[in-house]
């Protein structure tokens, strides 16, 4: 078997190594460009996260608007 060793990798030591590979040949200075984007992207995400809970909360604060009425009625 030409590949018989991959069997003893686990997990971890292949995330090891595929950073390894990616600094040796995706070069150095793209990781600070893949920070960043990430950075980014983490960002926006938390932002849009927290419009839809305010949306949310403002629509519940409608639909309770919408209902007092009606139980002052009955």
């Amino acid at each position: 078997m030409v590949f018989g060793f991959l069997q003893n990798i686990g997990p971890w030591q292949l995330v090891i190594c595929l950073i390894v590979a990616f600094v040796l040949f995706g070069g150095a200075k793209k990781i600070p460009e893949l920070a960043k984007s990430l950075g980014k992207a983490k960002s926006e995400f938390k932002k849009g996260l927290a419009e839809g809970e305010k949306e949310a909360a403002e629509a519940e604060a409608a639909a309770k608007a919408l209902d007092e009425p009606a139980k002052e009625l009955a």
